[in-house]
């Protein structure tokens, strides 16, 4: 038969078997910023000697938030110790409860409690793999037919991913690159509605590289209080700061309004391959108690995969025995790396860094296609940079940010500098002729 069937091989035509794809799900590849870097990195010419490509040079890896590679930002040899130290004990080889090991959630409790007015108990705390998984569970937990989530722009478009997927549609409130990327709250307060259950808010921010101040977070919670809606507060990049404003909680805003904690040892620790990440209830009121919140959380994390025992065994000895050298060490690595960038960034004539950055890995910096030839948008910038010069930056299309980048500065020095100096070889390449005119005389 034409089909292949009644031959012995199974029927060629798709038509014949029972599946039909999920085209919700088909079509969430463009929110993601891994599917975004495969594309950019499509057209790169690569030799297989160790990531060297045309003429022995490096690749460039400007596009990702994971510097666990570099040497300068290694996790400190005490981290290590503590996975082995659970490891060998022999007593982390089985399943743990869905909500995570008891140690490993009093020791979370006790450290995020030191920046809050208030205790946090195991309790308040559920282990997940990686803050990815959180952001999964809490969009599930809050979805609901017809509800909405606000969320900022630019940002982490995982959340519109989730919350697409869950049935739930995502409102884009704005951030202000005026004002240190800080939230437009009359932009909120326009776009919530009754079907509105809550706002999300990165901090230090993603993609931005700002941290908010006391005074602005106060006005977010008071404004989400007013409204009548969550505080999703993505703080995955918690203490790494390096500028003017020290990182403060949303959590110590959680009796104005309640307060979803998403947090991860990704990045603070730099093991973002490990997967331990957590969700918080920060809310001394129990309005998570009583809208049945928690309830919906646990019985999410029945039916869900959990975090390695080994690595949940681990976090108490982690947390206790981490040195406030290596903290220190990794935000001075963060504050000469954003300082370089900031200042060869100045350079570039196509490029507009609006403020430098104070905290995270990440700057975002406008693109002015009006100074370049041949280039259509940031996909095609960041497509033809890697084919080019092998250096690999995150298109603004990615975080909801039409022709800016995000440049990821969380690499060596050196590295660093290579990859700007590429980049401003290529913006010149690409620049426009200059038009000369000439007065008449």
């Amino acid at each position: 038969m034409e089909n292949g069937a009644g031959n012995g091989r199974p029927p060629a035509s798709a038509a014949a078997w029972n599946f039909e794809p999920n085209g919700t799900l088909l079509g969430l590849t463009v929110l993601s910023v891994r599917s975004v870097l495969g594309r950019v990195k499509a057209g790169m010419v690569v030799d297989g000697g160790g990531g060297g490509g045309a003429g022995g040079r490096p690749v460039i890896p400007m596009g990702h938030g994971d510097p666990s590679a570099f040497p300068c930002f290694r996790t400190t040899p005490d981290t290590v110790d503590a996975v082995a130290a659970a490891l060998r004990s022999g007593e982390h080889n089985s399943y743990s409860p869905c909500v995570g090991l008891e140690p490993a959630r009093r020791s979370i409790a006790r450290y995020l409690s030191c920046d809050l007015p208030y205790e946090l108990s195991a309790d308040d705390v559920y282990l997940t793999s990686g803050c990815s998984q959180a952001i999964e569970i809490i969009s599930s937990v809050l979805a609901r037919p017809g509800a909405n989530i606000l969320c900022p722009r630019p940002g982490y478009l995982f959340y519109e991913a989730r919350a697409v997927f869950n049935g739930m549609e995502v409102r884009y409130f704005d951030l202000l690159p005026e004002s240190g990327w800080e939230v437009d709250l009359d932009g909120v307060q326009v776009l919530a509605d009754k079907n509105t259950v809550a706002m999300v808010i990165v901090n230090p921010g993603n993609p931005c590289g700002n941290v908010y101040t006391y005074e602005h977070l106060a006005k977010v919670a008071e404004t989400a209080r007013k409204l009548g809606i969550f505080v999703i507060a993505d703080e995955v990049y918690a203490h790494l700061t390096f500028g003017r404003n020290k990182f403060v909680p949303m959590g110590v805003f959680g009796s104005v309004t309640p307060v979803l904690t998403l947090g991860s040892i990704s990045k603070r620790w730099v093991v973002p391959g490990w997967r331990l990440g957590w969700i918080v209830t920060s809310d001394p009121n129990g309005v998570f108690q009583r809208t049945k919140v928690v309830e919906s959380i646990k019985s999410y994390l029945d039916i869900s995969s959990d975090p390695a025992t080994f690595v949940q065994g681990a976090v108490p000895q982690l947390i206790e025995n981490t040195k406030e050298e290596f903290f220190e060490k990794t935000i001075d690595s963060l504050r000469q790396s954003a300082d370089i960038c900031w200042e060869k960034l100045k350079g570039i004539s196509c490029i507009t860094c609006r403020s430098k950055p104070e905290g995270s890995m990440f700057v975002m910096v406008k693109l002015d296609l009006s100074c370049l030839q041949g280039i259509k948008d940031d996909m095609d910038f960041c497509c033809q940079l890697a084919k080019e010069e092998l250096v690999v930056l995150l298109p603004g299309c990615a975080v909801g940010y039409k022709n800016w980048l995000r440049i990821t500065f969380a690499i060596e020095p050196s590295s660093l500098e290579d990859g700007i100096d590429r980049l401003k070889s290529f913006c010149s390449r690409h620049s426009k002729p200059k038009v000369h005119q000439f007065l008449e005389t």
